[in-house]
């Protein structure tokens, strides 16, 4: 039985976030250059995208660049923002329904790069089917950091009182405020660690970790991390009679 046949299609998680690691040591195995190892890995976001939404994600967050990637080499960097530019299809959002969306530090990306990506941004808000997010020049370092200081100015201004200051409020201060947390949290590459991504967010959420570099990510690996998640017990802090 494949994966795809184990999925209780009931059952689908709302958020899945994926950190998509290995491009580059994918590439260096095939004596590639890097930036073939992402121009491939670019092919792989496409088929990852079209079968979360067939299958009802309803939010997919994919790491795309940090910002601890712009201290890469100049010409590395230079080939991601040219893919990146290349590689975002409209066409592709707009015949599977998706809602592209962005959230990270854009004001450091190329005009030309901002421009295509407020496009696209534009062009699919009115699709009602899976939200496709990129973070982009982000982390969560940078995320918390700022949330702070719109919060500090709200209570500077008088627009938000210092004791009404909760969980959710933080939240809702973060780039992320129009989503659910991940439910999921999928990393490629064999790496173990988050790597500045989502980490408020992710405090609950399921990781699931493989070796696969993200180029061979495709839809039975997947669906292989989807049929796994599914046969976690989620407790939230509580004990298995409680959510029983």
């Amino acid at each position: 039985m494949s994966y795809k046949e184990q999925i209780d299609l009931n059952r689908i998680p709302c958020h899945v976030a994926i950190i998509m690691d290995g491009n580059g040591r994918w590439a260096k195995q095939r004596g590639r250059e890097r930036s073939y190892g992402h121009q491939v890995g670019a092919e792989t976001v496409h088929i990852i995208a079209e079968e979360a939404a067939k299958l009802g994600v309803e939010y997919l967050t994919l790491y795309t660049f940090s910002t601890e990637n712009w201290g890469r080499p100049a010409e590395e960097v230079t080939a991601l923002m040219g893919l990146l530019f290349e590689s975002i299809e409209e066409e592709t959002f707009m015949k599977n329904n998706i809602r592209f969306r962005v959230i990270g530090d854009t004001d450091k990306l190329p005009d030309y790069v901002r421009g295509r990506l407020n496009a696209c941004i534009a062009h699919t808000a009115d699709n009602t089917g899976m939200n496709l997010v990129l973070a982009l020049s982000y982390s969560s370092r940078w995320e918390i950091t700022e949330a702070a200081k719109k919060m500090a100015m709200a209570v500077q201004s008088g627009d938000l009182n210092p004791e009404e200051i909760d969980s959710e409020v933080f939240s809702g201060y973060l780039a992320t405020n129009f989503m659910p947390d991940p439910d999921l949290l999928i990393r490629t590459g064999g790496e173990l660690r988050l790597s500045n991504y989502l980490l408020w967010q992710c405090a609950y959420s399921e990781l699931y970790f493989c070796d696969t570099y993200w180029p061979d990510f495709r839809e039975e690996a997947f669906f292989k991390a989807i049929s796994v998640f599914q046969k976690r017990e989620r407790r939230f802090g509580k004990t298995s009679e409680q959510i029983s």
